[in-house]
């Protein structure tokens, strides 16, 4: 009686030469993209935000309360961010980069936060007529962001954030009648000096 002979095991298919090769490309892609510095931060339009922020400094000065030199300044806040957000895309379009992929999404994931707190803030000051503190939680709250954003981007962005800290940092133990000086030098004075910084070396 003869015993069963053992049954082959058939020899596993080679990975084809193409698919390997898709996938190699495809890691290599993702691992630059991960690596990779967000550029569209807008260099001109650092310098038209900070025109802005100037122009708001020389009228909430002149504002006859609180709660309109807060007005003031928040009306100078939405202006700057739709001059950002519509330079970053025109920046980031040309250069073919995305907002909401790889850099472009972790920037804007990092800078957000502080600013929602900031916002928070504002509102809490204002009720509690502590609107003094409130030139230093900007300033502080933005610099944090932008240190924070500015990781996943170039070397001038983190830059700008620790020098807005800084400021920020001054204006919470200064004396109360330098808050709007302060906020020019920083939204106004920080925003025109590393835009043009920015424009000069990484366009746009």
């Amino acid at each position: 009686m003869s015993l069963p002979s053992p049954r082959r095991r058939e020899p596993s298919r080679p990975v084809a030469l193409h698919d390997r090769a898709m996938d190699d490309l495809r890691y290599i892609r993702e691992t630059m993209e991960r690596s990779r510095s967000f550029t569209a931060v807008p260099g001109r339009g650092g310098i038209v935000m900070g025109c802005v922020a100037l122009a708001a400094s020389m009228v909430a000065v002149r504002a006859p309360s609180a709660t309109a030199w807060v007005a003031t300044w928040i009306g100078a806040a939405v202006v700057s961010f739709a001059v950002a957000l519509v330079t970053m895309s025109r920046k980031a379009r040309a250069g073919g980069e995305a907002l909401l992929a790889g850099a472009g999404r972790k920037f804007t994931w990092n800078l957000t936060p502080p600013l929602l707190v900031g916002g928070l803030l504002t509102l809490a000051l204002t009720r509690g007529g502590a609107t003094e503190f409130l030139p230093g939680v900007w300033l502080l709250l933005y610099g944090i962001g932008v240190v924070a954003g500015g990781a996943f981007s170039v070397r001038a962005v983190p830059l700008m954030g620790i020098a807005f800290m800084v400021l920020g940092t001054l204006a919470l133990f200064a004396p109360a009648g330098w808050g709007n000086l302060l906020m020019a030098g920083g939204f106004g004075g920080l925003h025109i000096v590393f835009g043009i910084v920015i424009w000069r070396k990484h366009g746009g």
